[in-house]
């Protein structure tokens, strides 16, 4: 049985907006965003991105959900907002088209892992750790030392695999060769103009002109065709409280920069 709000829309264009940090929860949302646009049988995504990205499994397993979607015949249109960076490059390669306002801020193509080393202030304040640990490497990127040659070098193969992960993923989405996309993926921003000069986007345009690509690809009527939304956060009682989105946004902002301290993240500030 089809409930009425999950029936076919095989004449229409489904919505999906990823804005600010990419982390658990903007994962799970647009997963549950994709799943339901598979299950409407919607033609075409516009899937809009405006983020300087986010964290490394977040972004690869939203990639992994459109490149799923577009298995199933669905045309995806990516349209880059004011940034689309590192994490949001990732998401947005996995679209069949990427359309870039001129202006738009991406690229940042890289992965970074930090730590902090508090061992002086530490000991200024006369403050020692004591640690038990189970095995070599279990205390890594405690902030009471300073990393080991040992320890930079594993970390440093961690980084580097999950940075070859992301060039693959670039340069199957763009088709271009790995070598081309090392040339240019050392964390540096480009703009939109320089972007589409470089093949990590098709064309220069707005929004609009993104959704009159994504109809003209699903074959849909260009001029009559709306998108709808999916995925949007819900409002509730906590979107009527007087400074709730300012609350959020610092709170994602705490999240991401504890996150900086033990998991690699897509440089996610150009």
């Amino acid at each position: 049985m089809v409930w009425p709000w999950r029936r076919k829309s095989r004449r229409k264009l489904a919505r999906i907006a990823i804005e600010g940090a990419i982390a658990s929860g903007t994962r799970e949302r647009v997963l549950r965003a994709l799943r339901e646009v598979e299950q409407r049988e919607f033609p075409a995504l516009l899937l809009r991105i405006d983020s300087p990205g986010g964290t490394v499994g977040d972004s690869q397993e939203i990639h992994a959900a459109i490149q799923r979607l577009r298995e199933k015949g669905c045309r995806v249109v990516a349209s880059f907002g004011n940034i689309s960076a590192s994490g949001g490059v990732y998401v947005g390669v996995a679209a069949e088209k990427i359309v870039a306002n001129a202006g738009s801020i991406t690229g940042s193509i890289g992965v970074i892992l930090r730590g902090n080393n508090l061992s002086r202030l530490l000991e200024r304040i006369g403050v020692q750790f004591e640690t038990v640990k189970s095995g070599l490497y279990k205390d890594i990127l405690s902030p009471d030392r300073a990393l080991t040659a040992s320890e930079r070098q594993l970390l440093q193969e961690l980084i580097d695999s999950s940075y070859a992960q992301f060039v693959a993923a670039v340069a199957e989405g763009r088709g271009l060769e790995e070598s081309a996309v090392r040339s240019f993926a050392d964390g540096r921003v480009f703009s939109g103009a320089q972007a589409l000069e470089l093949g990590l986007v098709d064309r220069l345009g707005d929004e609009e002109s993104a959704r009159r690509l994504a109809c003209e690809l699903a074959e849909l009527d260009v001029e009559k065709t709306r998108p709808v939304n999916f995925g949007q956060p819900k409002k509730g009682l906590a979107g009527m409280i007087p400074g709730r989105n300012l609350f959020a946004r610092l709170s994602d902002a705490l999240h991401l920069e504890l996150a900086w301290s033990g998991q690699p993240l897509w440089l996610h500030r150009p």
